[in-house]
C-alpha cells in the first residue's frame, strides 16, 4: 500500500468537525484514515501535526488502552495531552457541560471525552469551537472501530464484501461495528439476547449491510471475523447476575469458531474475562488478533487526530 503523506487530509479550516459516532466521516474519509493510520505504523514519529498544540482528554470512566493510546499518540503527533480525570473539573461540582466546553475550546485544540451519556457529550459538541473526540459513551465507542477495522483490512488485504459476526451484549461497540462497519463495506451480524439487542436507530441507519439475530450460530456461518466483548460493561454491575444468565448461551468459543471461515480471525475490544464471554483458546490461540486491534488503537487515533485538527497553524483556536 502507498505511503499517504500528511497533506492527504481534506481540511477546511472553517469548520470545526467532530467525531462522536463515527458517521461523521464520508466512505472515503474512512478509507484515507486507515491508509494514514498504515502508514503512521510503519513510521511511528513521521507526523509532528500537533505540534504546539495540546489536547483535553476527558476520563469519567477508567480506562487503559484509550487513555494510554491517546495520550502517547498525542505526543507522538508532537502535542500536549492534559489528561482530566474524575473529580478533576468543575463539571463533578455542577459547573454546566456548556460552559466547560466554551471555556475548554479558548485552552485547547481538541477536546476528547470517556463518559456514560451521549447527552454530554452532544452537549460539548454544541457549544464547542475546537473538535470533541468520543473516546467512549454508552451509546458508542467509534475509536475502538476504527482500529478493529485497521486490523481486519490488515489480515485480508480489504474490509468490502468481508462478514463480521459480533455475538454478545448488543452495547457501544456494537452500535459503532454496524455504523462503521456498513461504511467501510462489511457485511454485520449481530447476533445477541432479544433483551440486549443493539439501538434500533442505529440499525436502520446502516441499512441492510447489517442482520441482527438471536443466533449465535447463524451469525457466526461463513464470517471471516468474530467478535465479542465483556458481558458486564461499566456501570452495569447492579445487573452482573441478570446479565450472565441472558449471555451465558453467547460464548465465543471454539464450536462457533469452527462455523467461521477457515481463516477466521478473533477479536475482543478488551478488557477480557476469560471463561465467561471468550475462551482462553480463542483469546491467545493462533487465530486471535486481540493484542494487534489493541495497538492499532493507538495508529488508528493519531489519523484520527489528524484529520480533525488540520496541518498546524499559529492561531489560537477561536474562542466559544
Amino acid at each position: 500500500m502507498e505511503e499517504v503523506p500528511r497533506e492527504h487530509t481534506k481540511y477546511d479550516a472553517g469548520v470545526t468537525r467532530h467525531f462522536l459516532t463515527g458517521e461523521e466521516l464520508t466512505a472515503d474519509e474512512l478509507t484515507e484514515l486507515l491508509d494514514r493510520a498504515d502508514f503512521l505504523k510503519r513510521d511511528r514519529w513521521a507526523s509532528a501535526q500537533l505540534s504546539g498544540r495540546s489536547v483535553a482528554l476527558v476520563f469519567e470512566k477508567p480506562s487503559t488502552r484509550t487513555r494510554i493510546s491517546f495520550e502517547v499518540g498525542v505526543h507522538e503527533l508532537g502535542g500536549h495531552a492534559v489528561v482530566l480525570r474524575e473529580g478533576e473539573m468543575q463539571l463533578s461540582r455542577g459547573e454546566s457541560t456548556r460552559d466547560t466546553a466554551l471555556v475548554l475550546s479558548r485552552f485547547v485544540h481538541a477536546i476528547a471525552v470517556r463518559t456514560f451519556a451521549d447527552s454530554l457529550l452532544e452537549e460539548l459538541a454544541e457549544h464547542s469551537s475546537v473538535p470533541v473526540i468520543n473516546m467512549l459513551t454508552d451509546g458508542h465507542h467509534p475509536c475502538q472501530v476504527l482500529a478493529d477495522l485497521q486490523t481486519i483490512r490488515e489480515r485480508f488485504g480489504k474490509l468490502e464484501g468481508l462478514k463480521l459476526a459480533y455475538v454478545g451484549d448488543g452495547n457501544n461497540v456494537a452500535n459503532s461495528l454496524i455504523l462503521l462497519g456498513a461504511k467501510a463495506g462489511l457485511q454485520v451480524a449481530v447476533a445477541t439476547p432479544p433483551e440486549l439487542a443493539p439501538d434500533l436507530a442505529v440499525v436502520e441507519r446502516a441499512g441492510d449491510r447489517v442482520h441482527v439475530t438471536t443466533d449465535p450460530a447463524e451469525a457466526a456461518d461463513g464470517a471471516h471475523v468474530l467478535y465479542t466483548d465483556v458481558w458486564v460493561s461499566m456501570g452495569d454491575e447492579a445487573e452482573a447476575e441478570r446479565l450472565r444468565s441472558l449471555l451465558a448461551p453467547y460464548q465465543l468459543n471454539e464450536a462457533l469458531l469452527e462455523l467461521a471461515r477457515p481463516d477466521a480471525i478473533v477479536l475482543h475490544c478488551l478488557p477480557a474475562h476469560v471463561g465467561e464471554e471468550i475462551t482462553e483458546g480463542l483469546l491467545y490461540g493462533e487465530r486471535s488478533a486481540v493484542f494487534d486491534q489493541a495497538e492499532n488503537r493507538l495508529h488508528a487515533q493519531k489519523a484520527l487526530l489528524e484529520l480533525l485538527l488540520g496541518p498546524p497553524s499559529r492561531s489560537l483556536p477561536a474562542s466559544g
